[in-house]
């Protein structure tokens, strides 16, 4: 077992496992300088009523992963949000995903624990957590972090991805004692002991900020959601890496869509936006933790390809009606206006190009898609975008857009997270022939997904 840590008050003495000898290393943490300040960083979310950023940053969450990938994207989301003190216990986390958390979040304190959670004695490791996040595989550590959550009286988020019967999801439920009901059995895994089966990275987005979203409501004593949150689709069975695909507004949805597809295999991407980084962007926009004032086509699309390897480029420029979409097969609508959006539904259906249209808000969100090969309403038709502009007292103004970096509106990262994984999701249906219904998200809601 390997231990790193950079939290200056945590006792590594707890984490020495009982008859063996454990290598800790003590890990100097790398200065990451802040230049412009977690307050700043942090205001958009600062902005949503009720809101607790204290209890985010002096809480101490704990994580049990057997993939680098979904546990590293849960304390890759989990640092954007400002949740500062984090305890992880996986086999790996992907280097270039923690490196992001950091960068976005100079005060992250993480203590990785290289290992699998396969014994009683293991719960010290999580001691003083005041929330666990299961991100496991396999029932013995489901088990384990099950029993230790009902004897100390500790909430655990159990989620995970799932493969079976020719199908593929996700499960996530939140487990508080007393809550010992039906769904506990299908929260723990088919298999024993730990084991590396085929892993999703576009459901593991979804997941993470499922389970980030859950969290925060732990954490900040609001109710967490009653029952068990799942989500099966058929199994995918066509990879199109060579697909042209554009991704306009390299926003927050921006971000989390160049990373589902390339997590999905898609190679060949064009990201669209005018817009340079602000620091009010750097709780939700991944990539960007040390890319303030670049500008977000360019910095998301040199990350991209940095990290996966990609054949991406960036245009900082804004969509025009008149911008020549014939090179892509398909388009995907990650802005932040009404007008851009009616522009892209319009040439999408003048040219016969598919449309992945996202929206978010604080906590709330929908994916609409139009295929014209079905035909049916564009997502702008869909969602009455013209007769809300047209109710507008005159049209808004770009330099009314960029005021908005002043006065920002709320936002948060989880919400983006989802939606932007859906849209992800949505179009590998297409290509499937699965024909995706218009989805809608609403964080607070009982039954998540509609």
């Amino acid at each position: 077992m390997k231990i790193t840590y950079d939290d200056d008050d945590w006792d590594p003495g707890l984490l020495q496992p009982r008859g063996r000898e454990a290598e800790i290393r003590a890990a100097a943490r790398p200065p990451y300088p802040d230049p412009v300040g977690l307050d700043v960083r942090f205001d958009r979310q600062r902005r949503i009523a009720g809101w607790n950023q204290a209890a985010l940053a002096e809480a101490r969450v704990g994580v049990a992963g057997d993939h680098d990938r979904l546990a590293s994207l849960y304390i890759l989301a989990a640092a954007a949000l400002g949740v500062n003190h984090l305890v992880a216990l996986a086999p790996r986390l992907d280097d270039g995903l923690v490196g992001l958390a950091r960068s976005l979040n100079p005060e992250l304190r993480l203590t990785f624990i290289e290992g699998f959670y396969v014994h009683p004695l293991m719960a010290d490791l999580f001691n003083g957590c005041r929330v666990m996040v299961d991100l496991s595989r396999y029932a013995l550590a489901n088990k384990l972090l099950l029993d230790l959550g009902y004897r100390q009286n500790r909430p655990l988020i159990r989620g995970f991805c799932l493969e079976e019967a020719g199908e593929v999801g996700f499960k996530l439920f939140t487990y508080l004692r007393g809550r010992e009901w039906e769904e506990l059995g299908e929260i723990i895994a088919p298999r024993n002991l730990p084991h590396f089966p085929p892993d999703d990275g576009v459901l593991d987005l979804i997941i993470a900020a499922l389970a980030l979203e859950e969290t925060k409501n732990v954490l900040m004593g609001r109710p967490v959601t009653q029952e068990l949150i799942a989500y099966r689709r058929p199994q995918s069975v066509r990879e199109r890496p060579d697909l042209r695909l554009g991704v306009v507004g390299a926003g927050a949805l921006g971000n989390f869509v160049g990373l589902g597809l390339a997590y999905a295999g898609f190679h060949r991407l064009t990201f669209m936006d005018p817009d340079v980084v602000e620091p009010t962007n750097l709780n939700r926009q991944v990539f960007f933790g040390d890319a303030v004032g670049l500008n977000k086509a360019a910095a998301l699309s040199a990350r991209l390809n940095d990290l996966f390897g990609l054949e991406s480029r960036s245009l900082p420029t804004a969509f025009r009606s008149e911008a020549d979409i014939t090179a892509f097969e398909a388009l995907f609508d990650c802005v932040d206006n009404f007008e851009t959006r009616i522009a892209l539904s319009e040439a999408c259906r003048a040219h016969g190009k598919i449309l992945i249209s996202g929206g978010s808000s604080v906590e709330a969100g929908q994916v609409v898609v139009y295929d014209p090969a079905l035909g049916g309403p564009t997502p702008a038709q869909l969602l009455n975008l013209p007769e809300i502009v047209s109710r507008r007292q005159g049209p808004r103004s770009r330099e009314e857009r960029e005021a908005c970096i002043y006065q920002p509106d709320p936002s948060v990262i989880m919400t983006n997270q989802v939606i932007a994984g859906f849209m992800v999701e949505a179009f590998r249906r297409l290509l499937d022939s699965q024909a995706p219904a218009p989805l809608f998200y609403d964080a607070g809601a009982p039954r998540k997904f509609s």
